[in-house]
């Protein structure tokens, strides 16, 4: 239905993550997405401050916000699950491209070129790949929160999620677990 795209991405609260484990925080797709918004700004101004880089806050920004978009149509499927075999996976691409197109087409007409691109995620490779960043060091941060709450449900999830954000070999990832990963073990009394 036409005119429907906001209503439907409102929905993104009610979307629970990480939905095979135990959680003593529950987190949802909408404040996911925000955590790595914020990240993602973060990461894209380090690099063009820091590292030479020359890629578009404004294009961060809105592919960071739409990452997800898809998941109101799919809900969040798990990580393991996705990338179980081959077979899953590019399936489940078809089907995230369709929950895009989908969603794109609640659109007004004059809208779509505009906001379509994001949704789909049809972005330059700088701009993919420091949402990627974003997704992935947000994944690390929730795990090193849950167990510093104790949930050793979360143990692996660290350990792999760890490996993928430092895998990526980004400077502009290392500096920011370097001088704002810190921060995020402190209480909020410790913080001030």
């Amino acid at each position: 239905m036409k005119k429907s795209f906001y209503a439907y991405l409102s929905r993104m609260r009610h979307i629970k993550r990480w939905g095979l484990m135990r959680n003593n925080m529950e987190e949802n797709v909408a404040e996911h997405t925000f955590s790595v918004t914020l990240t993602a700004h973060a990461l894209c101004i380090i690099r063009n401050t820091y590292f030479g880089g020359n890629v578009s806050e404004k294009d961060v920004l809105a592919a960071a916000l739409y990452h997800e978009a898809g998941e109101v149509i799919t809900g969040d499927l798990p990580t393991p699950i996705k990338y179980f075999d081959s077979d899953i996976t590019q399936s489940y691409k078809k089907i995230e491209r369709h929950a895009e197109d989908t969603l794109v087409s609640m659109l007004p007409d004059e809208m779509q070129p505009q906001i379509a691109p994001y949704v789909r995620q049809e972005v330059t490779e700088d701009v993919r790949l420091i949402v990627k960043a974003a997704d992935r060091l947000c994944a690390y941060i929730k795990c090193l929160e849950e167990l510093r709450t104790g949930n050793r449900e979360f143990e692996k999830a660290c350990v792999r999620t760890k490996e993928a954000v430092e895998g990526m070999k980004l400077p502009e990832v290392e500096y920011f677990i370097e001088h704002f990963l810190p921060g995020y073990s402190l209480t909020l009394d410790e913080l001030n």
